[in-house]
């Protein structure tokens, strides 16, 4: 299922002896605004070798760890129902090895493959999403399965009040009306970590990052940039609380390099990715 084996910085262990499993998802056919997301998986590993594998917030070094990345899959061109099942077969044979899958996107929809792998192995499982979108929609132009329904789709597994969403900052109203009644949403910003982490200690956690959670002036390589975000620091501090969680998945997505020619948020990806993975290793 893979095309390539360029992997990310100090990724290149052996399978067998490595806890996290990346993957690439490179697909961005239902994206609404500007295309581009199939590109970020490969960017974020060509630009990796920019970092250190040395962590100063964590004090860990990737280097101490097995990491494997799997490179990118070869996904269907034309069915985004396919797509989806070919994520969810690679994330299940990941979590049937006894590992923690982190799919890097590719645009939001890619979730919601992951999510349908990883609720069949665990039935009580809760989503943290950090996003500028609600992604709540029941359809977008007519369609299901777009990057702007994935959440309700997923809800839809998972079921009430088991997705937290937070720094939602754009959605129909409908979406927030929605949200009200079925999710639990922290909107503008991240305050509702604190409280998310005390009532989900013990439980089964997918971990899913839009990387337009951040403000545009720090992010603008996404196609659908949102002002009003969050810094890199504070979703950084976000994330190092939620480490303490029982996360059995995870992704990272909506990097669109072509809208970014500088890196700074290719750069910032890699950087993102190198925590995430420290966080997550046992």
């Amino acid at each position: 299922m893979q095309i390539e084996r360029n992997a990310f910085i100090a990724c290149d262990g052996e399978y067998e002896k490595s806890d996290i499993v990346i993957f690439g998802a490179p697909f961005d056919s239902t994206t609404s605004y500007r295309p581009g997301t199939r590109f970020g998986a490969k960017a974020i590993r060509q630009e990796s070798y920019g970092i250190e594998t040395y962590s100063p917030y964590q004090d860990k070094d990737m280097t101490d760890y097995v990491y494997y990345d799997a490179g990118d899959l070869e996904l269907c061109i034309g069915s985004g129902e396919l797509v989806l099942e070919q994520i969810k077969d690679m994330t299940a044979e990941i979590l049937s090895d006894g590992k923690i899958p982190f799919m890097l996107g590719g645009e939001h929809l890619v979730t919601l493959g992951a999510v349908r792998a990883v609720q069949e192995k665990y039935d009580e499982l809760y989503i943290i999403q950090f996003d500028a979108h609600a992604d709540l929609r029941d359809d977008y132009l007519g369609v299901k399965n777009s990057h702007a329904c994935v959440m309700r789709r997923c809800y839809e597994l998972v079921g009430e009040k088991h997705i937290y969403q937070h720094g939602i900052r754009s959605g129909e109203k409908t979406e927030f009306v929605f949200a009200k009644e079925h999710t639990v949403m922290t909107p503008f910003d991240l305050s509702g970590v604190d409280d998310m982490v005390k009532v989900l200690k013990g439980k089964k956690v997918y971990l899913t990052i839009d990387m337009d959670v951040i403000d545009p002036s720090e992010f603008p390589g996404t196609g659908t940039p949102e002002a009003g975000g969050v810094k890199y620091t504070q979703l950084l501090d976000a994330l190092l609380k939620i480490s303490s969680l029982d996360v059995v998945g995870l992704d990272m997505n909506e990097l669109s390099p072509p809208y970014d020619p500088s890196g700074i948020s290719t750069a910032l990806c890699c950087k993102l990715v190198r925590e995430l993975l420290l966080m997550f290793s046992k």
